[in-house]
This record gives C-alpha cells, structure tokens and sequence, in this order.
C-alpha cells in the first residue's frame, strides 16, 4: 500500500477529501480502492454544477472487475470535474492522490468534514479489511 498523504480525510467507502486554500474540496479514491478494483477503463463523472449531498452516489468507476459507485464525502456543489479522465481512466490507479482527482465541490457545511477519518484511522480501516 503507498503511503497516505496526510492532509486528507476518508469515508469508510474509500473517497479521500483534500480540503483546499480557497475553502473548496478535490474528491478522489483511495490508492487501496483502486488496488482492489484493478486496472480502471472507464470514470463517469458528476455533472458541474449539480449539487450533491454527503452519502449520495456521484461519479462510477469501472474496471476490468467490476463498477463502482464513487459517494460524496461532504455535501456540496460541483465546481470542476477532471476531465481528462474521460480519455484516460487509469490515471486514478497511477496517481490516485493526485492528478487520478475525480472531483471538486464548493461545500455547503464544513462540519461533515469533521464526521470523516483521519489518515491513520482510514490506514487502520483498510489494514483489516478483508477481501
């Protein structure tokens, strides 16, 4: 497993959260989800400008395995979509803390922030997941 930045916060369903500067979040899936689902083919992407609410499925990924659905972390409105996968799904299993980002929503309540799990609590999460 590579090593989990530690400026982010995870859901239990694998989403990380990178809380940005200007207040906004970028969205993308674990390193360890991508792992467990393979090599990606295809991402569906959230529509810019559509509000979503935390829980809720946004976005799918699909493998050579299986499909997925990708949940909001936090509740908010869609800002910008990494487009770029579209053409290039994999991205998310080379960089999946980087430029494998799926999407960024302007927040609409901080404190959902604080109902997610830190770096060691997700590592700690994941180590005893069976699969």
């Amino acid at each position: 497993m590579s090593e989990i930045p530690g400026d982010l916060k995870f859901q239990k369903s694998h989403e990380w959260v990178r809380v940005e500067q200007d207040g906004t979040v970028t969205v993308g899936i674990s390193d360890h989800a991508q792992v467990a689902l393979g090599d990606l083919v295809y991402v569906e992407l959230p529509e810019v400008g559509s509000e979503v609410t935390a829980g809720a499925g946004v976005a799918v990924v699909e493998s050579v395995k299986a499909a997925s659905d990708i949940y909001a972390p936090v509740s908010g409105k869609v800002i910008a979509v990494n487009d770029s996968l579209s053409d290039k799904p994999e991205t998310i299993n080379e960089d999946a803390y980087g430029d494998g980002w799926i999407f960024k929503l302007e927040i609409s309540d901080k404190a959902e922030l604080d109902t997610l799990l830190s770096p060691d609590e997700y590592a700690h999460l994941s180590e005893n997941e069976d699969h």
